[in-house]
This record gives structure tokens, sequence and C-alpha cells, in this order.
């Protein structure tokens, strides 16, 4: 028995030592080619164990290898797919007896590996030997969290990443992710776990921390506390809130993110902005939700760049493309800063005014980044220099078709509703507009939307508008549609129309010179000449940006005005006609005598920027002309209608009898006004030429 218990003491020593000795007697090729050879066959690459390795067993298992590299995909370049410098791995044993994992060390060192993807496919499937295809991924629903996930105990003591490096391209671009490291603390599954770390992200520094309340709570489905932080330039994001019991990763806490610019985060993501000044510093807090394929934000602080405000927002991320649904709250939004930008600007104009359309394309791509449909309430609008306040505003935007209905505004100390669409999804973009105002400042708002400032007055107004094309100049020159418009107790600004006709009274008594006559127009037209009215209505319709009106209708106690004509929006140029005739006498006005019943036509005619305004001198020789003719050939005088027509024409051109000579007073107020005008501008052009013939001749020196 004594010499037994030797024996088997003997072997227990021998076995000890074989297990401290035989690891540093065996040569490493031993067990190198065997490793290198089993890597091989399970991934389908080159598997090398180029340095140092180093194996002990017992009080606990460790590995060391040093230069471990994977070749790459066949078509993907000689360079490594994956490979490091040194790696650390060490396992106590009798733990293991009694199902416990304690995992010493687990350290790689300068670990790299380098992602790519062309039109055969990526280098990070890997094949086996025997297939010629990848292997399908097991069925089954995915991760799920249940009870007895975790049987088992474990630990962590050192767990490190040390300055590693992922690189990825796939002929259109390259990232990389430089300098990682990574440090994770888990005592037990049952304690909290807390990982830490930094890394290089495109030249873009970030560091990260995360905090899981316990491991086993989390795979067994049970809530779990959970804590994230990111911190670096492009962004820095809080997270403090827990994972819900259930089968599936739910969540919900406070998050608190600043992006200082999100240009800067977009072109990090690889999906640059448009050229701008917006969209930099972004700022939300609140309570996040979110389940697989969801997200919820309730934000009591939404600030991006100027706007502020609050939001309910949901994301679903199940589908081909991000679909938002929700309502914001701002208390101002100008628009401007964020409508599509043209790629040059417009060409200045002489002396400023309306800039001529820009033929630079128009980018509506945005339209296709995500869907949406939102609601927002809107203290103050700001569109472009119309500004509305009180809105109520529905945004829907479906396979980039943007369709924005204002459901009530109050602008300009009137009411109104307007719906917009921008259509992206054709070959050539279209937009849409309709609207009705009522109660409308009619000269605020237009001269906000079309810089025009020649129209006062209180009313209303109709527009069913509708365009298509890439560019300002494109859509102007295909906008078409119709609108009317109804105004009260406003002023037509430019032109005093019974200034005009008091012009035109002392023509037809002959108390003016032509110079005169020349000052008292120039007078009664420019910037501090209005003519007032009581009601002002028309309508119109649009063809090709060319506006076509002629009903226009202006009343006021003194006058009757109509008008006709067109508006080329896309050409910016007016040619208008205005008919006013006084229905009263304008003493008081400016005027001598009563005029009622002429007609003197006004016409407005140039580009945007030098509109001209004076009297219709070719229609008002017409009409004259012809009010002579009739009057002559209708004389009771005339012996023959031969002599009748005769003496007419020679009194319409001034050349017949002077009847300011041959007529008495009585005679000569009974005369129509019209006939007097024209014999009145007549006369004193003969005058002028006789004034000029009667001049001494000067001798040539």
């Amino acid at each position: 028995m004594k010499r037994l218990a030797v024996a088997l003491g003997l072997v227990v020593v021998l076995a000890v030592a074989a297990i401290f000795i035989l690891p540093s007697v065996i040569p490493a090729s031993t067990y190198r080619e065997p490793v290198e050879t089993a890597a091989r066959d399970a991934l389908n690459r080159e598997v090398s164990l180029a340095g140092d390795i180093s194996l002990q067993v017992f009080p606990r298992l460790e590995i060391r290898a040093s230069d471990v590299s994977i070749a790459n995909a066949e078509g993907f370049g000689d360079d490594a797919f994956a490979e490091m410098r040194e790696m650390r791995v060490g396992v106590r044993l009798i733990p293991l007896l009694s199902r416990r994992v304690e995992i010493t060390e687990f350290v790689l060192v300068e670990p790299t590996i380098r992602l790519a993807q062309n039109r055969s496919g990526n280098n990070w499937t890997f094949t086996p030997a025997d297939s010629a295809t990848p292997t399908p991924a097991p069925s089954g629903d995915g991760f799920v969290r249940r009870e007895g996930a975790l049987p088992i105990e474990a630990s962590f003591g050192d767990v490190r990443i040390e300055n590693g490096a992922i690189y990825f391209a796939d002929g259109n671009q390259s990232r990389a992710i430089t300098g990682l490291d990574l440090s994770v603390a888990l005592p037990s599954l049952d304690t909290e776990t807390r990982l830490t770390g930094a890394l290089n992200a495109d030249g873009e520094s970030l560091d990260f921390s995360a905090t899981l309340g316990s491991i086993r709570d989390f795979f067994e489905g049970r809530e779990t506390p959970v804590a994230l932080t990111l911190g670096g330039n492009l962004a820095d994001l809080s997270f403090d809130g827990r994972i819900l019991e259930g089968e599936a990763i739910a969540y919900e806490g406070r998050i608190d993110t600043t992006i200082p610019s999100v240009r800067a985060l977009a072109a990090f993501a690889g999906a640059p902005l448009p050229a701008g000044d917006n969209l930099e510093r972004f700022r939300t807090v609140g309570q996040l939700t979110g389940a697989p394929g969801q997200v919820r934000l309730a934000a009591s602080t939404l600030a991006l760049d100027a706007i502020a405000g609050s939001a309910d927002i949901n994301v679903n991320l199940a589908g081909d493309k991000p679909s938002l649904t929700g309502s914001l709250t701002l208390a101002e939004l100008d628009v401007n800063p964020y409508l599509p930008a043209t790629s040059t600007p417009p060409a200045p104009t002489t002396g400023g005014g309306i800039p001529p359309w820009s033929d630079a394309p128009i980018d509506l791509a945005g339209l296709g980044i995500v869907d949406a449909d939102l609601r927002l309430t809107v203290g103050r609008l700001v569109f472009q220099d119309i500004e509305v306040t009180d809105a109520r505003l529905r945004v829907e935007l479906r396979n980039s078709r943007l369709e924005a209905t204002l459901e009530n505004i109050s602008l300009y100390e009137g009411q109104g509703r307007a719906t917009v669409v921008a259509n992206n999804r054709g070959n050539r973009p279209s937009y849409s507009l309709t609207a009705s105002l009522d109660s409308l400042d009619a000269g605020s708002f237009l001269e906000a939307a079309a810089g025009f400032d020649k129209l006062l007055g209180t009313g209303a107004m109709t527009l069913d508008l509708s365009a298509s094309g890439n560019s300002q100049a494109a859509i102007m020159n295909s906008l078409g549609g119709s609108g009317d418009f109804s105004f009260a107790d406003g002023a037509i600004v430019g032109i005093n129309i019974a200034q005009t006709i008091r012009n035109v009274s002392q023509l037809v008594g002959g108390s003016g010179t032509s110079g005169d006559a020349e000052d008292e127009e120039a007078a009664s037209t420019g910037e501090q000449q209005a003519t007032d009215f009581s009601s002002l209505t028309g309508s119109f319709s649009i063809t090709n940006g060319r506006i076509s009106q002629q009903d226009l209708l202006m009343l006021s106690p003194l006058l009757r005005v109509e008008g006709a004509g067109d508006v080329n929006l896309a050409g910016q140029s007016l040619d208008y006609r205005l008919q006013p005739r006084a229905v009263a006498s304008i003493q008081g006005q400016g005027g001598e005598r009563d005029l009622r019943g002429i007609t003197v036509p006004i016409r407005l005619r140039g580009g945007f920027n030098n509109v001209s305004v004076g009297v219709d001198t070719e229609a008002v020789g017409r009409a004259l002309l012809q009010g002579a003719l009739n009057n002559a050939l209708g004389s009771d005088g005339a012996t023959t209608p031969r002599d009748a027509l005769r003496d007419g024409l020679l009194d319409a051109i001034g050349l017949g009898e002077d009847d300011d000579e041959a007529t008495t007073g009585d005679e000569a107020e009974q005369r129509d006004p019209a006939e007097q005008l024209l014999r009145g501008l007549l006369n004193q052009r003969r005058n002028r030429n006789q004034e000029t013939t009667d001049e001494p001749e000067q001798d040539p020196q």
C-alpha cells in the first residue's frame, strides 16, 4: 500500500510537472501548423501565425501569438483581410469544472480589419471550402431575450483592444476608423458592466462609454438600466434610461443631444448637404422611446439654427426609407434659409429692383430622403418676404411629393388658407398653389409677395396656379392658372387720375402751352401721386407666364375706371391700359370745369423695374378725331354732306375756320369736350409752327 501511494504521488508530480514544463519544451511548430490548418479549413482562407507563440496550461490556460493574419478573399488584393501584432488570451481552468468562465485576459494589440466591396461581392463573407456559396444564416426569429438564456457564471478581467483600425472601401467611398481603444469591465454577469473607449473616424476624434445594469438581466428579458454617452466635435449625446422587460429590445429614457453642425455630421456620414449657411447647430432634450424599427421622441426642447420649439415625433425605420409622423410647435419658423439654393446667383440689376429669373438648376433631391406626415403650429412663419402669424400647417411627403397645407393663417390683417405642392417624382419637377385670402392688407402683402407696391386697400384674393421646371426661369415661363380679386377703400400709387383729367381740361380750354401740359402731366404721376378708390375688382388668367386681365373695374365718387392688358411675368414686363372716366365734377380736385363723360386713356408699360405711366396719347387722338368727324358730319350748318365732311376734316386737322372767333361763348361751351381737346392740341401745334415761321432769319456767319 505504501508503495502504491508513493507511485500515485509520483504520477501526480509528473503530471503537474508536465503541465508546467511540456509547453515550454515542445517546439512551437508542433502546434503552429495544426492551428493554422484548422483555422484555414474553417474559414477557407489562409491563416498565418508568423510570430512567436507561447502556451501555458496551468494554473490557467494562456495563449499568446504575434503577427497573426487572415488572407483576403480572391479579387480583393494582396493585403490581409485581418491582422494583429499580438493576441493574448487567458482562462482559469479550475472554475470551468463548475461551469464558471473566468477570463483573466483578452487583449488584442493593433488589430486591423480591411472591409471591401465590389461588383463580385464582399470580403467579409466566408465560404466553406466544400461549398461555392456562402453558408446560409441559421433560420429562426433572431435574437430573443428569454429566461435561462445565460445559464453560466462568468467574469472578465483585462479585456482590451489597443490601437485598433477598421477600413472600408467600396469603389465609391472609403472610411477609416483608427486609434481604436476599448476597455470592458465585467466583474460578473449579475453586476454592472462598463465599456469605455475612444477612436478616430475619418479624422474626427470620438470618445464613448456605456453601462449596463446586468448582462444576465439583459439577456434573460428583465428590465435593465442603461446609460450611453458620446462626445466629440461631431456630436455630444447622452442617454439615461432602461431597457424594458420583454423578449424584444425596447427602451425608454431621457436624451440630451447637441450637434454643433448638422452639415459636418452629414458630410462625415457620406451624405453631404447642398452648400448653404443653414443646418448648423442642433439641440434636443426629451424622452426617447423605441422598439425594433420604431423610435419616438417627445422633445421639450428642439432647436435647429434659430428655430426653437417642442416636438412629438415618431420615426418608422422598417421600410425602404425612414417615415416621420407627429407634431411640432414652433414660436417662429423662417424657411428662407432652407429653400433650395441655386448654383449661381441671379444676375444683378442696375439700380436694384427685381432681379431676372435665374436659369440655375433647383435641387429637389432632398424630397426623396424620407416620407413624412407632420403637423406644425407656428407663431410666426416667414416665407421669402411674406410673414404669416398663428399658422397651422400640415406637411405630407410621400415618394418625393411634398404637399404643405396652411389650414389656418393670419397674414397682413387677413385670414386665409393655402396649399403648396412640390412634386419631384418625374423627370421635370412640378408645382402648384391654391390659395384664398380675405380681409387682406393688399399693399403690404403684394409688396412682400411680388415686390409690387402700386396698390393699397383691403380685400380678398383667390389663386389657382401651376408650373413646372428645374429653374426659376423655367417655372415662370410655364406658369398657368387663374385668379380673381376684390379690394375696397384703397388707392393706386403712381398716378393721380383726377389731376390727369384736370390737365386735359386745361388743354380743352387752350389755357396752357405744350410745356405747361408736359409739366402738369409729370405732376400727375410719380411716387407721391395716388388715385383713391372705393372698389376695385377683376379676374385674370395666366398662360405660359403671361397674365391676361380684361375686366378690371374701379369705382370712386369722382371716377369710373376700366382696365385691361397683359403682365408678362416670364419677361418681367407689362402693357396695361386704364380707361378712366369722370362721373362727377372734379371741382375741389384741382379741376376748373365739369368734364363728365370724357375718357382719358392711361397706359402703364415697361419692365418691372422701369414702369412708365402716362396718358395714352395715341388713343386720345384716335378717339377725339373720331368724335370731331362725327360732330362735323352731323352739323346742321352744312349745306351738303360733302361740304360737311370737308369742313369737318379741315377743322379736325386745324386748317378750318377758327371757331373761337366765329362762335359765341355760349356756343363754345356747348361744343363736345372731345372736339375741344383736339382743337386745343392742334391749335397749339399750329401756333408753335407760326411762331417759328415769324422769327426773323439770321444771317449766316
